[in-house]
């Protein structure tokens, strides 16, 4: 992306000032460490990546979210634990919250404009967001994870900051986007407002002075575009480190756009279920990106799974499962979590600890107490998930929802394969 006219300059907000103490280790292990998985791309390149690393100077990366959903996932967690690994090296992280990009809506991988949120939305969906993150990043100590929100500099912009900005790129660079040509071929619309994003998700770099930023292969344009901004605007090079994309058990990326994550607030006895749920031949690639289990065992395990007389797929899940949920929340509860499974999938029993919760009076249709009971987050997602066939009374199929429904104190509601809930007295 290269800057074609316009020289006058674009206010830049200088945020925070850089700490000198903390000292940068540069154990050449730990640099091969950080490169030995989950990476896929450095701008400009690995060996440069690498030298700066071993330079001993103090480098400041970020990672950014837009609060589209209350939600994150372990395909976030890729590039967060990438990212450990240099906080632990002593250079500086930031996890920004898209505040105010989030009013758009990223356009990376659609086929239709998002549609757009609230302020107040996207700040509900962000509450969690620091909690779901500490199970990664450290937020304690000498060196804590700084936590930011790009409304800070990005409301301030006037319009012929805007201007300015925009004058860094051109039509053509936008429009030949996958994802805009298909829409063009498709005959779908392709909103003016989306072309902002990237123009706003760049200057985020600018705001922050970073030295890189982290996502995944989808976002290369935007953080590309934060690269010119950057270049343009301060002078400065930014590295671009994009982790390897984590696969959904439909064969598209790991997104909550796509409903096919496993988060990272699904409590232990569901994580676990979804790990166990996963397709065989993705096996592999989650021992790779979502644990710390050595490369070369890694490598046996694969081979072992090419010949069925040497390992049951199923044992080799269960430890996935079993060491991913324990990363989260810890040995004690991973162990719970596939007792459970285990009763509950291979006995064929009601698994333990089923939550008990009490139901109003006064509700009497299914949609309105799977909302009450916590097990759909709307009516109408309610209706789906009876029409599609997974909500279970005592075990029976629930076929009908406009009906009348009693329930008892005792009686167990199912959705899915992993949610389960008694009707308390």
């Amino acid at each position: 992306m290269k800057r074609r006219y316009y020289n006058k300059a674009v206010p830049v907000y200088q945020i925070m000032s850089r700490s000198s103490v903390i000292p940068i280790k540069t154990d050449p292990e730990l640099i091969a460490k950080f490169f030995e998985r989950g990476i896929d791309t450095v701008y400009p390149s690995r060996e440069k990546f690498a030298r700066a690393l071993a330079s001993g100077k103090r480098l400041r990366f970020y990672l950014g979210a837009d609060p589209s959903r209350p939600d994150l996932h372990i395909g976030h967690a890729v590039v967060l634990r990438r990212m450990r690994i240099l906080q632990e090296m002593g250079h500086e992280i930031i996890f920004l919250i898209g505040d105010y990009t989030g009013l758009i809506g990223d356009p990376t991988g659609r086929d239709a404009s998002r549609k757009q949120m609230t302020h107040a939305e996207v700040l509900q969906n962000a509450e969690t967001y620091k909690e779901q993150i500490k199970k990664i990043l450290n937020f304690e100590g000498d060196n804590p994870t700084l936590l930011m929100f790009n409304s800070t500099w990005l409301s301030k912009l006037s319009f012929e900051d805007i201007i300015r900005l925009s004058a860094n790129f051109t039509v053509q660079q936008m429009i030949e986007r996958d994802m805009y040509q298909k829409r063009l071929q498709e005959g779908k619309p392709i909103y003016l407002h989306e072309f902002f994003y990237p123009l706003m998700q760049g200057y985020d770099s600018v705001a922050m002075e970073v030295d890189g930023e982290f996502g995944g292969t989808d976002q290369m344009f935007n953080m590309m575009a934060g690269r010119t901004l950057l270049s343009e605007l301060k002078h400065k090079e930014k590295f671009v480190i994009t982790g390897t994309l984590l696969v959904g058990n439909d064969g598209r990326k790991m997104s909550k756009s796509f409903n096919n994550t496993i988060a990272l607030n699904d409590d232990a006895a569901n994580m676990y279920g979804k790990v166990m749920s996963i397709h065989d031949d993705l096996i592999g690639s989650y021992l790779t990106l979502c644990t710390d289990v050595a490369m070369d065992e890694i490598k046996r395990i694969e081979a072992d799974l090419k010949q069925s007389d040497k390992c049951n797929p199923r044992d080799v899940k269960m430890r996935l499962a079993r060491t991913i949920t324990a990363i989260y929340w810890g040995e004690t509860a991973a162990a719970a979590a596939e007792q459970s499974f285990v009763r509950q999938f291979q006995e064929h029993a009601l698994p333990m600890d089923i939550p008990s919760r009490t139901i109003a009076s006064g509700l009497t249709r299914w949609p309105e107490i799977l909302v009450a009971l916590e097990l759909a987050p709307s009516n109408a997602e309610a209706k789906r998930l009876i029409k599609s066939g997974a909500v279970k009374l005592n075990a029976t199929k629930v076929e009908d929802f406009t009906g009348v429904v009693e329930l008892a104190a005792g009686d167990v509601v199912q959705v899915g394969k992993l949610k389960y809930v008694q009707i308390a007295p």
